[in-house]
């Protein structure tokens, strides 16, 4: 019943606050809104395309800088590839016919590929075989991977070729927004929680508020339930109207369920409250605690999926595994754009429930110092 009361007085605190209201449910839509405006298109510097079947001649021409190519047998599946070597397409060629399969998680590289190819396709009307042959000459000379390669193909001549294409993910009209729509998700949730939660708290305690709650007989686990109860039905909801808009608003499409992207947000939001109240036990002011983002939030993001982890440095990769959005941006960009099911994300939400237990454990023996009986 205590708890309970507790619940109660946060909820109705909060009712009243209709500032901090407005912080926690609206700035994450404008600032979603205006990233969906910001993020339309991206550039990548090189990407992994397998394929087979496909003649000499469009290898040389697809040979360059931007694509890493990789010959596979016959016989194998494009989608199977695609998801076990992290393919961004595949191209198999049949009666000149080119048909690519896209994995199409990244729009960006989508696009590339896509131009990359159509680029090709069209130099191999214009230019004569014997061009070509002298390309794929200086090709075998700089190159010894292609080389190989192109050593077990028969010299054929230049076909016409018809393209068809294949999405593993998404459509032929997903954007590079709908990338980083994941991650930005999940951050907006951390961030604003994380923020009014340990303010919040502070404020409690600087009034002298939690000092007379202390006081009673009231144990800390209730108290530290309570705060966590109470902040986490506005957390709840900030997710739902996050999820929703970005959905229905944003016509963002969701391949994996739904309610997996809410119970991701919704742990997501128990670590930042868990470590929001734990983080303002260091501030003695809002400026403080305003402080500690640049310490806690800030560096999240640049693990959180939004700069390629396998593209840093093998230390930053372990760094990148100490951090809670690291786990949700897994987990959400699973669901969103590959749908994954809960056992595919059940690893993240362990390890992500793991962190709220943590800081909720020092929550709780953290509160020992300020019981004055």
């Amino acid at each position: 019943m205590r708890t309970i009361a507790i619940i109660k007085r946060v909820l109705l605190e909060m009712l009243r606050d209709k500032r901090t209201l407005a912080l926690m449910f609206f700035a994450p839509l404008l600032i979603l809104t205006l990233m969906y405006f910001l993020f339309a298109t991206n550039s990548t510097s090189k990407v992994q395309v397998g394929f087979n079947h496909l003649d000499s001649q469009m290898l040389v021409l697809l040979n360059n800088k931007h694509l890493d190519l990789h010959e596979y047998p016959a016989n194998v599946q494009a989608k199977k590839m695609i998801r076990q070597h992290k393919l961004a397409a595949f191209i198999s060629e049949h009666d000149h016919q080119l048909t690519i399969s896209y994995q199409n998680s990244d729009p960006s590289q989508t696009t590339l590929v896509k131009k990359l190819i159509q680029g090709a396709v069209t130099k191999q009307s214009l230019k004569g075989l014997t061009k070509l042959t002298k390309i794929q000459g200086q090709i075998i000379s700089s190159d010894p991977a292609m080389a190989a390669i192109l050593s077990k193909k028969k010299p054929s001549t230049i076909p016409k070729y018809q393209i068809g294409n294949k999405y593993l993910y998404g459509s032929s009209g997903s954007t590079f927004f709908e990338t980083f729509l994941p991650i930005l998700m999940g951050f907006f949730v951390f961030f604003f929680v994380f923020l009014i939660s340990g303010i919040s708290l502070l404020t409690e305690r600087t009034t002298g508020t939690l000092n007379r709650l202390l006081a009673t007989p009231v144990k800390r686990g209730e108290i530290i339930s309570g705060y966590l109860i109470g902040y986490g039905i506005f957390a709840i909801i900030q997710t739902l109207i996050i999820v929703f808009y970005a959905i229905y608003v944003l016509n963002v499409t969701v391949l994996g369920s739904i309610w997996l992207v809410v119970l991701i947000n919704i742990v997501v939001a128990l670590v930042a409250l868990s470590m929001g109240i734990f983080v303002s036990t260091f501030a003695s002011s809002e400026f403080q605690m305003i402080q500690f983002i640049p310490i806690v939030v800030i560096p999240q993001v640049f693990f959180s999926g939004l700069i390629p982890i396998d593209n840093m440095a093998v230390w930053l990769q372990w760094v990148a595994h100490v951090m809670p959005l690291y786990y949700a941006g897994n987990a959400l960009t699973g669901v969103i754009e590959k749908d994954y099911q809960f056992s595919d994300i059940s690893f993240d939400l362990t390890i992500l429930g793991l962190f709220a237990l943590v800081f909720i454990i020092l929550n709780i023996r953290g509160m020992r110092r300020y019981r004055r009986v």
